[in-house]
């Protein structure tokens, strides 16, 4: 079994930095946008967006950023070890808004379906988009990013580690558990 560096720090800035372009695109500016990172990694990941945000179009209006917590909402919880709740902050209201979620790793959908549901008991956004730094594949549901960072297909029995300084101190991706070469 190995593990191999998939994105460098260099990279995942990058990736971060056209995700912000293309939600900029999207959404025809930032008015009305609202990004909620899910936890961990997502919450930094969606800090960070807002922030290149905010450089690429310093006069415009303050982004919203937030997190939502999934964790009471998997429909999985039985079957799959989790973590400790984290809050959710939703910086005010999101009726009508666009809100943009973020997350580290897109693989089965559960995660998104869960964050769906969370999201409905705090409004009712008027769109709701997807950003992942890895796009993985192995759906279970129909469910598909709106931005990505990198596509990283790997079989079911490989991890994506993801690393961000925010919480782990370094800062990269990785995927383990192929064969040796």
């Amino acid at each position: 079994m190995t593990e191999r560096t998939v994105l460098t720090q260099a990279d995942i800035t990058r990736a971060l930095t056209r995700i912000s372009h293309e939600i900029l695109e999207s959404n025809r500016g930032s008015e009305n946008l609202v990004i909620l990172g899910i936890p961990t990694r997502g919450v930094a990941l969606a800090q960070r967006i807002a922030e290149i945000i905010q450089r690429i179009e310093p006069a415009s209006a303050a982004v919203r950023v937030g997190s939502l917590d999934v964790t009471m909402y998997r429909d999985d919880l039985a079957h799959t070890r989790t973590r400790t709740p984290a809050p959710t902050q939703v910086p005010g209201s999101i009726d009508g808004a666009t809100v943009v979620l973020v997350d580290d790793v897109l693989y089965s959908g559960r995660t998104i379906r869960a964050a769906l549901d969370a999201l409905g008991d705090h409004g009712r956004p008027s769109v709701v988009r997807l950003a992942v730094l890895v796009d993985r594949g192995h759906r279970e549901l129909p469910i598909r990013a709106d931005f990505v960072g990198k596509n990283l297909p790997s079989a079911t029995h490989e991890r994506i580690n993801v690393h961000v300084t925010e919480v782990d101190g370094d800062e990269f991706v990785s995927i383990e558990g192929g064969m040796e070469s």
